[in-house]
């Protein structure tokens, strides 16, 4: 293995890489174009829910994965030759208060979907994680890294949801990410699993480092292209890009309005199978028409989908309550 080192024999600061740059600027513009999906949604152009569901639900996901690890790569790189304090503390300053801003501005605007745990505080949360591994044996750091992949899949594909349980289901617990019961918001991104991402890029770059590989990457130059310079300012583009895009959605209602939604299809669309969990597929076709029925009977139906009523208001409670009465399966004869 090989190390790289200065003419004193300390370790040197690696040379910058622009791949990376490059890379992380692809992933602002992939973050970019799925957010203005979010924005169209939001205005009507496409149907609610389309943003969190399908191809564009694993889209964010591997945006998220993508940028959580070229942060821990980043760490690794940027520690190599001893943390920089000042500018350590600087730069988690600077994306803890972004953090911040996102959630003081997501509370007033979307109380109900408010962003508490996003990608920016997961990746300040993170930060102070990774420089504390970044500086222990890279045995350590590569066997907590291989433990979070493992507890990833378990939970996910093994047996679902079996690190879960209620009892981190209080709010002050829900940045953990071992609730029963995920907490609804535009952007969550708990400790658990993403710490997997930002662990396998930090110990993967540690590894790196004992190569030549650096050096090689380097090597390709420092990244003169229009998405390496973004890349190279990825906060103030997180920061930015999303007022920008939501302005000209926005915009776009006045040139070309968005068709009236299909409220009775859009009802059954997340009615079946998000509201009726428990039923079997009959049932849960039966509770959904009669939700449906009752709703529009009662003028309930676009007051509740444009939220001016709630699920929790009595009316709806006692359509629900009715409803599943009715979705019963009938007692043999």
């Amino acid at each position: 293995m090989t190390m790289m080192a200065d003419s004193n024999g300390s370790p040197a600061h690696p040379p910058r890489i622009g791949l990376l740059d490059t890379l992380r600027g692809a992933a602002l513009i992939a973050m970019a174009t799925y957010h203005f999906s979010w924005d169209l949604e939001f205005m009507g152009y496409l149907a609610p829910g389309t943003a969190e569901t399908g191809w564009l639900k694993l889209y964010a996901r591997a945006i998220a994965t993508t940028f959580l690890f070229i942060a821990g790569l980043s760490m690794a790189l940027s520690s190599q030759a001893g943390i920089r304090w000042p500018s350590f503390w600087k730069r988690f300053a600077m994306i803890a208060g972004a953090a911040l801003l996102i959630s003081v501005a997501t509370r007033i605007a979307m109380p109900g979907e408010w962003i508490f745990f996003g990608i920016l505080h997961c990746m300040a949360a993170m930060t102070l994680v990774g420089v504390v591994f970044a500086r222990l044996p890279l045995f350590v750091t590569a066997l907590v890294t291989i433990a979070l992949i493992a507890a990833w899949i378990a939970d996910t594909f093994v047996s679902p949801g079996m690190l879960r349980s209620a009892s981190f289901n209080q709010p002050l617990l829900w940045w953990i990410g071992l609730t029963d019961m995920p907490p609804r918001s535009n952007d969550y991104v708990p400790i658990f699993p993403w710490a997997a991402a930002y662990m396998s890029g930090l110990t993967l770059a540690l590894i790196a480092l004992r190569t030549s590989l650096p050096q090689t990457l380097a090597a390709f130059g420092t990244g003169g292209s229009l998405l390496a310079r973004g890349g190279r300012h990825s906060l103030a583009f997180y920061l930015i890009h999303q007022p920008v895009l939501i302005a000209i959605a926005y915009a776009m209602t006045f040139v070309m309005p968005p068709a009236k939604p299909d409220l009775a299809e859009i009802h059954m669309r997340q009615c079946n199978p998000g509201w009726c969990q428990g039923m079997d597929a009959k049932s849960c076709q039966i509770y959904c028409e009669c939700t449906l029925t009752e709703m529009q009977g009662q003028k309930l139906l676009e007051p509740f989908h444009t939220g001016i009523v709630k699920p929790d208001d009595d009316r709806v409670q006692a359509i629900a309550n009715q409803c599943s009465i009715k979705a019963l399966p009938s007692e043999p004869q």
